[in-house]
């Protein structure tokens, strides 16, 4: 029943702004209420909430039951190091990566400290310490509104995002705002998302994502998805998202070179997503993700789901437990 009506609740709040306010306002009281609960016992309630189904912690099987066992039980401090947007920027430099990292213009503790007349016609502006909250500013819209970017953000900069889903690699980031130089590919209507999930360091799978990002810089509800195998093969599988036409996207320039990078970046983790993006063949890096879709993502078919979760080895000597 509560899955059910919180699928709705979504899907009217991507049909208007008065419903994604109020989705938004919803989902920060249930959080500041669900703060003092146990981790394992908000993992239960988030999934059944989430997908219906009741999760398995004990003897995780699935995907999904592996992420929420390596929420709970992993703490190894290079998680939250890769979670910082920031931060992870260093650790992309110590692989030996510093080519693929997009130009930065600046990283503010407030939303009151940025200087917009030094930024170039347009940059994108994120907090470090979450997912998701982004804008676009560009010099040539006139209907961007500053003090209510700024009242946006200097509020998200006060929030855990830990909270949100009880992902430990959120919960001690320092909060700040990065500015970014935007990547635009001219040879598609939008920036084509490369996501390479890696287990132990090597890459299982490309989730390819299209229309990911709204013209403002947030997240397009509707965006879309399909899955290859490492050698850019299309596999016949859903996660989370629905399917695109094939045709529309094809193997990148560079590929085998994205799939490197991926592996050397995802080395010391049991599993993790990392996304690049690849623009007429020049490689650049997007984030570190650990738990994708908080943990919470339908997989079809389920055979699928249990594969993917048989990749995970929840008793890696790379899982550092508290």
């Amino acid at each position: 029943m509560i899955y059910e009506i919180k699928n709705k609740f979504r899907k009217l709040s991507h049909s208007n702004k008065i419903w994604k306010s109020a989705y938004s306002v919803a989902n920060q009281i249930k959080i500041r209420l669900l703060s003092e609960m146990s981790d394992e016992k908000f993992a239960k309630l988030k999934y059944k909430e989430n997908t219906g189904e009741t999760l398995n912690i004990k003897d995780p099987k699935t995907y999904n039951e592996k992420l929420w066992w390596l929420k709970i039980n992993n703490r190894d401090p290079l998680l939250t190091i890769c979670s910082d947007k920031y931060k992870v920027r260093d650790y992309v430099k110590d692989c030996g990566l510093d080519n693929i990292l997009i130009r930065t213009y600046g990283i503010y503790d407030s939303a009151d400290e940025i200087d917009f007349r030094e930024f170039p016609e347009k940059v994108i502006i994120k907090c470090t310490h979450g997912s998701g909250t982004n804008i676009i500013y560009d010099k040539n819209n006139k209907n961007f509104e500053t003090e209510k970017f700024k009242k946006k953000f200097n509020v998200a900069l006060k929030q855990n995002y830990y909270y949100q889903s009880r992902e430990w690699n959120y919960k001690n980031i320092q909060s700040k705002l990065i500015a970014e130089e935007v990547l635009e590919d001219k040879g598609n209507k939008s920036l084509i998302d490369y996501r390479f999930l890696c287990f132990d360091g090597k890459v299982q799978l490309v989730l390819v994502d299209i229309d990911t990002m709204a013209p403002d810089g947030t997240h397009a509800p509707n965006a879309k998805r399909n899955i290859y195998d490492s050698n850019f093969n299309l596999i016949d599988m859903k996660i989370g998202r629905e399917n695109f036409d094939g045709n529309l996207v094809r193997k990148p320039q560079n590929f085998e070179t994205m799939v490197e990078y991926a592996e050397i970046l995802s080395k010391p983790f049991p599993h993790c997503r990392v996304d690049l993006y690849n623009i007429e063949g020049q490689i650049y890096f997007g984030e570190i993700t650990f738990y994708p879709g908080g943990s919470t993502q339908k997989i079809t078919p389920k055979e699928w789901d249990i594969r993917l979760g048989s990749w995970i080895d929840i008793n890696s000597e790379k899982i550092l437990k508290n």
